[in-house]
């Protein structure tokens, strides 16, 4: 390993300065927040703690500023419906109803604290549930994994609270979710899609209406398709359908009125994010039916308020840069909300008059400001010259420097999905690296969300292309401008952003060294081992299978080992669902047996993503060492 060289008392080798921002702050004290809901004044979350082993533990914020906790040890709220999760939990009259993790049921916790289970399908899991107080039962998506057949069928069910006897309420497509009641309860909209569509791809809004016994009579398509993407389905308090679509190449907002569709909002801007996970909200409606709501441009996110009588808007001077999971409290919106000097928060805008009050944050250590680095929005030529977008991060240290004539070492940072995307808001795990003197892009290549259908589109067959070469003109950029050492930059990334990482080492030479954390090597093998919700989206990204074969293996980075000549660190969970284990191992195998110098983490009890504390200490420590040997 390397030595910093120090010339003075403040002049250190960029990569060695002394940082607060240590492996221990990312690993135990930055929390996870999943959804929001409201009721009665009273704010709830679910919120992912590294020191009880990543349990979401489900919190209730009253009306006097009280915090309580609401889901004790061994209870959690998680979802593993389509193994991403999302939508654990729903509040009404006081009871809270969420999905267990440990064994995917429903249950209910009542108001004086006691818990009951209400399904009880072991083979079935579920997301959100949706109180149906005229029939004293639970709506909820439903992913039931049996024998036969192989892949999970996936419904729309009903759960009497009594009893636990299930009722299908829709059923015929690949996938469901985002069920909502109409506030008379006589009728309910949610969202479905078949493979091999992804929701952001294209899906459909249905609505049906009950019928005496409770089942879905008359059923009816209201909008969407195979090509256009619909998000959020939500009835105005008058009982008017609202969503969210991207039938003009952008996501705005839209309403059914007398049988009629109407556009409200027609802006350039996203109205909505990918759908990952359930549960996901981005407006709501306050007090006086106006829509308060949230939208995406160039990768920075505002608050707004729009009159959708009179079209009039109203867009918020806010200290956040990105804003989700919005709710209504009156005339108060709830959201989690970030900026680029301020880590994600759960906050409460009241907005007559304007006013934020952060309720509670993810981080419960705050880093004094000098060691933060505040990003630069940047745009740059990207594949085929088109633009990509990117947040740069120079070094930053109140007390340390480097020599005058070198440059910064660079870290290039890639998102997952790959339809995801990156914001500006303050991440401990940026700043673990610029306070001790990396620079960071952190990219939004194309394909990413927040850019408009066009902007997403770019990746159609053409995945472990374009991602690459935006990451590698990205960096590229960085040089040119005199911001960054050519000589010394590394890729990094996580799932998808794996697969660039190493498509990337693999096409260019411009990457010294680089990290996948549970990456894509093998796209071919992936195609029969990844879960449903994932299964069919390689048609999109690569091609058709198996008539365009050859192009998975020749995307596929363990098929071009004779083109990755540079030193290579592997991270994976042992119980990953979505990119197995084997993606990892494999290729761990074939580049030691090229005599690559490579390094393999494999970690037992971990899935997509990594949870517990040491693990996560583990992973950014042997990270840091890694590119202390091989980069600086």
């Amino acid at each position: 390993m390397n030595s910093p060289n120090e010339s003075s008392a403040n002049t250190v080798e960029y990569g060695y300065w002394p940082s607060p921002v240590s492996s221990d702050i990312l690993a135990r004290h930055c929390l996870r927040f999943g959804q929001l809901a409201v009721e009665n004044d009273r704010i709830y979350w679910n919120e992912s703690r590294p020191t009880e082993g990543g349990r979401m533990a489900v919190v209730c914020r009253f009306p006097d500023g009280t915090e309580q906790t609401l889901l004790n040890a061994p209870f959690q709220a998680r979802s593993d419906v389509h193994e991403y999760g999302g939508g654990e939990f729903s509040v009404r009259d006081g009871r809270v109803f969420f999905v267990n993790a440990d064994d995917q049921q429903l249950y209910c916790r009542e108001r004086n604290g006691e818990v009951f289970q209400i399904s009880r399908q072991p083979e079935s899991r579920y997301a959100e549930p949706v109180y149906d107080p005229a029939r004293n039962r639970l709506i909820a998506v439903c992913e039931r994994h049996l024998p036969q057949p192989a892949s999970p069928v996936n419904y729309l069910v009903a759960i009497r609270l009594d009893d636990g006897e299930e009722q299908i309420l829709a059923e015929g497509h690949d996938f469901y979710s985002s069920p909502v009641l109409s506030p008379d309860g006589v009728a309910i909209a949610w969202l479905c899609w078949k493979h091999p569509n992804m929701p952001w791809d294209g899906c459909e809004l249905w609505c049906g209406y009950f019928g005496p016994a409770g089942h879905l009579g008359d059923q009816r398509l209201v909008d969407g398709g195979a090509e256009v993407s619909i998000f959020q389905p939500e009835w105005s308090p008058s009982g008017e359908l609202h969503w969210v679509s991207d039938a003009t190449g952008w996501w705005n907002l839209y309403r059914e009125r007398q049988g009629k569709i109407e556009p409200l909002w027609t802006i350039e801007a996203e109205f909505a994010r990918p759908q990952w996970s359930l549960g996901m909200s981005s407006y709501g409606f306050d007090a006086s039916g106006h829509i308060v709501c949230s939208y995406c441009q160039r990768g920075e996110w505002h608050l707004a308020r729009l009159d959708p009588e009179s079209g009039r808007t109203q867009t918020f001077d806010l200290p956040y840069r990105d804003f989700n999971a919005l709710q209504m409290i009156g005339n108060d919106a709830v959201l989690i909300a970030g900026a680029p000097d301020q880590a994600h928060a759960v906050v409460k805008v009241g907005l007559e008059p304007l006013d934020c009050q952060p309720l509670r944050c993810t981080l419960d250590t705050q880093i004094e400001p000098g060691y933060l680095s505040i990003p630069e929005s940047i745009s740059f030529p990207g594949c085929d010259g088109e633009r990509a977008y990117g947040f740069f991060y120079r070094p930053s240290h109140p007390e340390f420097s480097s020599h005058a004539n070198k440059l910064p070492p660079l870290l290039v940072m890639v998102h997952g999905g790959p339809t995801g995307a990156t914001t500006s808001t303050l991440k401990y795990s940026i700043q673990f690296w610029t306070s001790r003197g990396f620079a960071v892009l952190d990219v939004n290549y194309g394909g990413s969300t927040g850019y408009g259908r066009q902007y997403r589109q770019r990746l159609r067959e053409r995945w472990g292309i374009v991602d690459s070469q935006d990451a590698v003109c990205g960096a590229r950029f960085l040089v040119e401008r005199g911001e960054v050492d050519a000589s010394r930059m590394a890729i990094r990334g996580g799932s998808a952003g794996g697969f660039t990482t190493l498509s990337a080492l693999i096409q260019f030479d411009d990457f010294k060294a680089g990290a996948s954390h549970y990456g894509i090597a093998d796209l071919e093998s992936l195609v029969h081992e990844t879960h449903k919700f994932e299964s069919h989206d390689l048609e999109k990204l690569i091609g058709p299978y198996p008539t365009e074969r050859q192009r998975y293996i020749e995307r596929s980075p363990i098929h071009a080992l004779d083109r990755l000549n540079k030193p290579l660190i592997l991270f994976q969970g042992l119980e990953d669902k979505v990119v197995p284990p084997s993606q990892s191992s494999r290729m761990y195998e074939a580049v030691l047996a090229r005599d690559v110098p490579v390094a393999y983490f494999p970690f037992a009890g971990e899935s997509h993503g990594f949870r517990r504390p040491e693990t996560i200490k583990k992973v950014v420590e042997e990270e840091l060492a890694f590119y202390k040997r091989v980069l600086l």
